[in-house]
Order: structure tokens, then sequence, then C-alpha cells
């Protein structure tokens, strides 16, 4: 584990994508269960819970460290599946829990005083009065925090907790308020917050026609590509769409977080961790990632320019385009 330097928290969407993202350079890393208690719940994702304590093992054999996500919201009468997440996760032997949901956190307080609890980005926290809320009444440890702060404000809010806080730095962007996707239910009936899925691959259907592809989402087209073209996995608040005669994203052009320029800035306002996206990737995306986040915090560790691996993920954004998002807020 780095020690006295900012925490490198990465995601792993698989045991495999596990050990690529500890072996190119993570600190930390944070998974899921296979069932509908995270917000990344694909096919073929996520962990057993043979696996996640196996995990657990490999992980803290090499002094790293595992998360787990239980990060959705539970259902009125249905919140068995929640309560068994959190007594697996509890068994594991992992380092901490993410959760949003009061019930969850609540149970997990009361069943499993010893279980570390951080607390996702989908509770939205972004005041102090908030996040000292949740610390006093579960005893959050780490808040992740909303994409939606500066730097500046980060470093007001720090000054204010005493919390540890963990920022994300790369990745995909949601145009919601962090995880409460109405559009996601609007077109399938599923969304990241309640089902775990966003876009639910079952509802996914390409055409072709005149060698232009069309994504659809539940019948919805949401794009239309000439031949060759990059296309991403198609969500509807990501789609392009013909309004009035101008065609335009209506809702988010498709643009992905990248905010190394920012470390020494978020370091300075205190950030204990930086967090990359990503569990539905890949595990040569998160090696690729992991790796330069690693050699640009060992450079800002030892003084030195973190610019020379800016520009080393580009090809590993959404359509090739990336920002520092919310952080700088150029707008105000």
């Amino acid at each position: 584990m780095t020690q006295g330097g900012i925490e490198l928290v990465c995601p792993a969407g698989s045991p495999a994508m596990l050990r690529a993202a500890i072996e190119a350079g993570a600190d930390s890393v944070y998974c899921g269960l296979r069932d509908e208690t995270n917000a990344r719940n694909f096919p073929g994702l996520n962990f057993s819970e043979q696996e996640l304590a196996e995990a657990a093992r490999w992980t803290r054999a090499r002094g790293r460290r595992l998360m787990v996500a239980v990060n959705t919201f539970a259902r009125a009468g249905g919140v068995e599946p929640w309560r068994r997440a959190v007594d697996v996760v509890a068994r594991s032997g992992v380092h901490a829990m993410i959760a949003a949901d009061l019930g969850v956190l609540a149970y997990a307080r009361e069943r499993y005083p010893e279980l570390r609890l951080h607390l996702s980005v989908q509770a939205a926290a972004g005041t102090p009065e908030a996040i000292r809320f949740y610390a006093e009444a579960f005893g959050v440890r780490r808040a992740v925090l909303p994409r939606v702060l500066t730097v500046q404000e980060i470093a007001a809010l720090g000054r204010e907790v005493q919390v540890e806080t963990e920022a994300f730095v790369f990745g995909g962007l949601c145009v919601m308020a962090e995880g409460r996707c109405a559009l996601s239910s609007y077109a399938t009936g599923r969304s990241p917050n309640l089902s775990g899925v966003c876009s639910p691959p079952e509802a996914v259907s390409f055409t072709e026609r005149g060698g232009r592809l069309t994504p659809r989402l539940s019948g919805f087209a949401l794009d239309s590509f000439e031949p060759g073209a990059p296309a991403g996995y198609p969500t509807l608040c990501k789609g392009r769409f013909d309004a009035d005669g101008v065609l335009s994203h209506m809702f988010e052009e498709p643009v992905s977080l990248n905010a190394m320029s920012l470390l020494a800035g978020l370091r300075g306002a205190g950030v204990t961790a930086v967090k990359v996206e990503g569990r539905q990737r890949g595990k040569v995306y998160v090696a690729r990632v992991a790796a330069a986040f690693r050699q640009a915090i060992d450079a800002l560790d030892r003084g030195q320019d973190t610019r020379p691996y800016e520009a080393l993920l580009l090809d590993l954004t959404e359509g090739g385009r990336e920002t520092a998002g919310a952080y700088r807020k150029g707008w105000r």
C-alpha cells in the first residue's frame, strides 16, 4: 500500500480484472456480488461468495485492499437480498463495504459493528452536514464524493468533516443526479440504482440499413453511425436525436472523465483516495488505467510533473473525448 500518498482505487468486474488492477499498481479494488445489490449487475460480471472470500485473501496477502459495493437501493417488501449481501460481505474478510441505502447501512451497523463502511456516491452526500449525518448515524469512515464538486469545494468540505474522502478521476460520467436514473427505467423498466443495470443487454439491439448502424434500446433508436464510426454501448442519456430538424445529443455527449491533471489539487484538498470507474469494462482497460495513474501518483509523490502521463488514456475514453468534469466548473 502506498504510504502517505493518494490511494488509487480501481474497479474489478471479475477475479481476473481484480488481479490485473493490483498487478498494474492499484492500492485498492472494489467489486460487487452477482445480484441486484450492486450497480453493475451485468451478465458475466461480478463475484460469487467463494470468489469474494478468495479475492479478499489474495489482496490482503499482497498488502492491498478489497471493497465491495452493495450500493443499490433496497425495495419495499423485498429487502432480503440486500441483507444477505451484507452478511456475505461481513463474512468475507474484505476491507470495507460501500453502500448508500439508509436501511442497508443501518442493518450493517447493527449486525456487524466491526465492518468498515464507506458511503457510496449514490448517496450524493456533498455537504459537511450530510456526511456528518452518515458518520454519526452509521459510523461511515469514508465518503465517495459526488462528481459535481469543484476542487475548492472539496477542500472546504474536507476541513469540516472527520471522515476520509474519495473522488472519481477517470471513467464514465452520468447526467443524472448520481445514480438516480429515470431514463433507463422509462425505456426498459430497470435502472442502475434499483436493478443494478443501466440499459440492460436484453433490451439492446442493433440494425443495419444502407451501411449505417442503428443501436436501439427497447426499440428506441438512439443514434445512427456511418460505416466504421466508433459506437459505444447504447444508453438513452447519450443518444443522438433529431429534434425539429436539429441532430444533437439531447441529454449528454459521449465523453469521459479524466482528472489526472488535478491530482495535485485533489491531494491538496485533503482527498484520501482517487477512484476509477468501469467495472463493466475489462482487464486490459483496468490494467492500462491503473498503470497510468500509478505512474502519475508516484511522480506527484516525488515532486515531479504529471503532465507526461495525462494523454496516455485518450483512446479509452468515450468517443476519444475527455473532460475534467465539474471539478473546474468553467461556466461559473
